[in-house]
């Protein structure tokens, strides 16, 4: 099988790696998007996809957008069998779906037709999902519509962020890739149509997303603190400064504060929510590294404080 790989983030090299381990499957060309400005230097810096393709010895495409049909001609002159496409970055026109004799396959972190959309792994933690898992489809012009292939189940595991789990996902990915890129360029798969009836949409975070809403449960905000790490990671405020939460917990402790008050408990840094209390383990103030939140709270030398 000859396949041309399209995909970005560090959540898609295990697919690629999976797929160029295989013996029966050939991968002459990864497509990825180009060299973005990153970190506090702002100095271009290439996917992780990229990087992986380099150094395995992989040709490397990186268009601007593939809309325009002159912009897929590079994948056109490999004339793959099939194409397939994990986190990508970019919504495929129909030129580029119908390139190939086998068409598009895609990896999606979730058990489609639940959380189609950018942010299915965040979304399965916000929402307290027990399990969530991976579908593999063949796109079609619609945002996560294809007929499914194949599909896994994952348990999400107490204390998952985005990051852990986007990590266990990646690797089951990964393990039924190959096998089932192959067994559909055979024929040898059935495709199921999602019920559209029962599906579920998720779209890209913001920063805004991450604030934390204080008169919510501390169960609810705990969930978000863990699916908003590591990006674009739970905030709230603190002397008028973006103060981050990147782990906390919801235990069993009244109080009659109001939310958003802090208190030490115990040795333990406390937060009133609308529903409970927040125990913050580790935060990162305005302007500093990321610490304990005992040790945050300490260098303040107060009894009690409150957050926006």
């Amino acid at each position: 099988m000859r396949a041309v790989f399209l995909g970005s983030p560090e959540f898609a090299v295990p697919s690629l790696r999976a797929l160029l381990e295989h013996p029966e499957i050939d991968v002459p060309l990864v497509v990825t998007q180009p060299d973005r400005p990153a970190g506090r230097g702002r100095s271009l810096t290439p996917p992780a996809v990229k990087v992986a393709a380099t150094e395995l010895g992989i040709p490397v495409y990186q268009p601007e957008t593939l809309r325009p049909v002159e912009s897929a001609e590079a994948i056109l002159e490999i004339a793959p069998d099939v194409l397939i496409v994990v986190a990508y970055g970019e919504l495929l026109r129909k030129h580029v779906l119908q390139l190939t004799p086998h068409g598009c396959l895609n990896v999606h972190p979730s058990l489609l037709p639940a959380y189609r959309g950018a942010s299915p792994i965040p979304a399965a933690i916000l929402n307290g999902d027990p399990t969530t898992g991976v579908s593999i489809m063949r796109l079609v012009w619609k945002l996560d519509a294809g007929p499914i292939l194949a599909q896994q189940q994952l348990d999400v595991i107490d204390g998952d962020t985005s990051g852990t789990l986007s990590k266990r996902l990646a690797q089951l990915a990964a393990g039924m890739l190959p096998e089932v890129a192959l067994a559909w360029t055979r024929g040898e798969i059935p495709e199921r149509e999602q019920d559209d009836n029962v599906v579920t949409h998720t779209r890209e975070w913001t920063t805004d997303d991450a604030r934390i809403d204080w008169a919510r449960s501390a169960v609810q905000v705990a969930r978000l603190v863990r699916a908003s790490n590591p990006w674009p990671v739970a905030w709230t405020t603190f002397n008028n400064e973006r103060f981050r939460v990147l782990g906390a917990t919801a235990v069993d402790a009244a109080s009659s504060e109001d939310s958003g008050h802090v208190r030490l408990l115990a040795k333990l840094v406390m937060v009133t929510t609308g529903g409970g209390t927040l125990q913050l383990d580790t935060v990162q103030p305005a302007g500093k590294r990321a610490m304990p939140a005992i040790d945050w709270w300490r260098g303040l030398r107060l009894e009690h404080a409150s957050f926006g």
